[in-house]
């Protein structure tokens, strides 16, 4: 290295020995360390050299541009990374097994949405997908047809892509956090559920929304106070309900104590206590239809008439249900 560095003229030798050995002066040692340093911050002998003899050389603008090529440098191999791991992960038994799962990246890469899809949806015979790479795809999917086949391709793999769908769910891009609740509502498990639960509290309407609605399904009552929100907001207010509907018997009182506190605020709003009274009309039991009955009186005409008619519906309903009980022997 010495040597490479005297015929480069970055660092010579102050003389010479009688042997012909070179004789470095301690202001030499020190200008050879300040080489090595500089080289340990990745640049170039180029440009030390340019830093070493331009008095009006400044570091400001150099060491920016390494600070941005060392991320690139650095995520091209957490990349890297990622692909040696999926491959690993389906333990290869020759190198034919390796070239299929590069096929199969290569196809979740491809720029085209059906060929991505296929992919998914037919892989290579004999290839395992490797569930790491469906996470780390589903995540990063933005067509519709793509993403809902990598959900279910990793529904049908069960809970081993959670820990790469959790990171995505407290990605500070929202989108990403979005596809991340959506693949981990298809997931089952406690695990699961927990990284569900916590969603609740995002600051995106669209996260708790997806998150509250599979929460639902799974029978977690925390989720009553996003799914009223839901209704009022509009978002899924239909899906809301039913999934209202289904906590009823584990927290009826909740629920409707929810909605009506939510039909006293939204007073002067007619359409948000039409879907209100339409969630209500989702619950079984006497305490959603006394509601309905008192609703039915409301001062606001329009929610009165829908009311009116639900009620009309629930005791026809029962009527004939009463009916069908009575000819029964």
């Amino acid at each position: 290295m010495l040597r490479h560095y005297d015929r480069l003229g970055l660092v010579r030798p102050t003389g010479r020995t009688v042997g012909n050995y070179r004789e470095y002066s301690a202001e030499d040692i020190r200008r050879i360390f300040h080489v090595e340093s500089l080289r340990s911050l990745g640049l170039s002998l180029r440009q030390i050299a340019s830093a070493l003899e331009d008095p009006g050389f400044t570091p400001a603008a150099l060491v920016g541009d390494l600070i941005r090529w060392t991320e690139e440098r650095l995520e091209r191999e957490q990349e890297l990374l990622q692909r040696l791991r999926a491959v690993d992960a389906t333990a290869p038994s020759d190198w034919a097994d390796v070239l299929r799962i590069v096929e199969l990246m290569h196809g979740l890469d491809s720029p085209d949405a059906a060929r991505r899809q296929q992919a998914v949806m037919a892989p290579a015979e004999d290839v395992p997908v490797p569930v790491e790479l469906l996470a780390g795809a589903v995540l990063a999917e933005a067509d519709t047809n793509v993403a809902g086949a990598l959900r279910w391709a990793l529904a049908r793999a069960g809970e081993d892509g959670l820990d790469s769908l959790a990171v995505g769910a407290r990605s500070p891009d929202v989108e990403i956090r979005r596809r991340a609740v959506a693949a981990i509502a298809g997931l089952p498990g406690d695990a699961a559920t927990t990284v569900l639960a916590d969603a609740l509290g995002d600051l995106d309407s669209t996260v708790r929304g997806n998150a509250a609605l599979a929460l639902g399904q799974r029978g977690v009552t925390s989720a009553v106070p996003v799914l009223v929100g839901m209704v009022v907001a509009g978002f899924k207010d239909v899906d809301a309900a039913e999934a209202l509907a289904l906590l009823s018997p584990a927290c009826e009182e909740q629920i409707i104590a929810a909605l009506v506190s939510a039909l006293a605020s939204a007073e002067a709003d007619t359409a948000v206590r039409i879907r209100l009274t339409q969630a209500l009309v989702e619950l079984p039991g006497p305490a959603a239809l006394s509601v309905l009955q008192s609703l039915a009186r409301d001062e606001d005409r329009s929610v009165a008439l829908v009311a009116s008619a639900f009620v009309e519906l629930r005791t026809d309903s029962q009527r004939r249900a009463d009916r069908r009980g009575e000819e029964l022997p």
